[in-house]
């Protein structure tokens, strides 16, 4: 990343939605969410639009993009910027997406970098890949889905091996909705889950039910970094980039059907507490991705909260909602506040900024100093997950 500190100094959410009309919810376009939570983000940083041009833009390219996709957001913003940045990391584009600016913001060539995503596949735009993208000649004659079907086989097999139960993965989604009962952002916000609730529910992909998937919604996310030195200009509260690390297509070389209930993640992660000088001990909360539960508890794994296989008993014997032991997705992470397409994975870092900047309000994580964040994109047939991001966010300077 380079020898400058770098820090997030502001953030924009837009409202989630499924375009619902009894809940008087709009049915806004991916440019649309695009430009709401750019304007979000610009005035929670004291920023102008104009202040936009020859800066940094950093963009999530959708699976419906057009080729030039960070040119047509430009003039959909009506900006110049000096510097465009495009990823196309799925879930894990956040966290690449705020690597690539710190490289950009090291090299000297902006002041500050805007990251923004949308989705609105209720609309239509800015889903998942089409289904096609999953297919491959040796797949459909299986019954294969596309991704819940493939993370499905993820799910049994971590069962067959370690004994992790429906009840398990019940936990983490009950422990997400209390969060997201207290955000009022979220797309749960009111609606209350059981474990009666999380067991009845629809069978999508066995051992897969409805709660374990996330739900599909419309919305935009936006976040501003600059150099700790820019910070203090926009935010008497800003947060620091301490470690990161990525790591793509984990088990590349391997001839053989890797293990499927191991992840790159450690590799990423690993890199992450190298540079931040810090462990796993060292975090006052985790905002995993989680496009499923039994991936928030592989990555417990994976991050170094507990042993291989163990995550199904740490669950058992800690609390990981926000006043828990390990509070993990305080928000309500994507399960409960919802996904809007491939901008879902800028949710759980914005969540970590807004606690350590102490704005958590009744999900306020208390005394927290130091989060860990990641990004999961992509299901790719016998490689498991093709990219892996991992964040340490951190209130406190080096």
């Amino acid at each position: 990343m380079g020898n400058k500190e770098i820090a997030i100094v502001g953030y924009g959410e837009t409202p989630y939605s499924r375009g619902n009309e009894s809940r008087g919810e709009q049915k806004l376009t991916s440019f649309q969410y695009l430009a709401w939570a750019a304007e979000l983000a610009l005035k929670n940083a004291s920023i102008t639009k104009k202040d936009l041009d020859n800066q940094g833009l950093a963009t999530v390219r959708m699976p419906s993009s057009p080729a030039f996709w960070g040119c047509e957001v430009a003039e959909t913003l009506g900006i110049t910027p000096r510097l465009t940045l495009t990823t196309d990391h799925g879930g894990a584009s956040a966290v690449n997406m705020l690597v690539q600016a710190a490289h950009a913001l090291n090299a000297g060539e902006v002041d500050f970098v805007l990251c923004l995503a949308s989705g609105a596949p209720q609309t239509g735009e800015g889903g998942h890949p089409p289904l096609e993208g999953y297919r491959r000649d040796f797949l459909p004659p299986f019954g294969f889905m596309g991704p819940n079907s493939l993370f499905a086989t993820v799910f049994r097999r971590h069962m067959t091996e370690y004994g992790t139960t429906t009840e398990d993965t019940g936990i983490v989604a009950l422990a997400q909705r209390k969060n997201a009962n207290r955000n009022p952002g979220a797309y749960f916000y009111n609606q209350k889950m059981t474990m009666q609730d999380y067991i009845s529910a629809k069978m999508i992909a066995d051992p897969l039910r409805m709660l374990d998937c996330v739900m599909p919604v419309n919305g935009g996310e936006a976040f501003i970094v600059t150099t700790k030195e820019n910070a203090k200009k926009f935010t008497d509260k800003p947060v620091y980039v301490k470690g990161y690390g990525t790591c793509d297509n984990y088990y590349g070389e391997s001839k053989q059907t890797p293990d499927l209930t191991s992840m790159g993640m450690h590799v990423a992660a690993g890199r992450a507490y190298e540079r931040a000088n810090l462990t796993a001990r060292n975090m006052d909360f985790v905002q995993p991705y989680d496009d499923y539960t039994i991936a928030v508890l592989m990555q417990f794994e994976e991050l170094g909260f507990c042993e291989k296989g163990k995550s199904a008993r740490f669950v058992e014997k800690n609390d990981i909602s926000y006043e828990g032991q390990l509070p993990t997705n305080t928000g309500g992470g994507q399960l409960s506040c919802g996904q809007p397409g491939l901008a879902g994975g800028l949710i759980n870092l914005i969540e970590g900024v807004r606690q350590l900047r102490g704005e958590g309000d009744q999900r306020q994580v208390k005394g927290c100093k130091n989060g860990m964040i990641t990004g999961l994109g992509v299901l790719q047939y016998a490689r498991h997950i093709g990219h892996y991001g991992a964040l340490i966010l951190s209130s406190e300077e080096a």
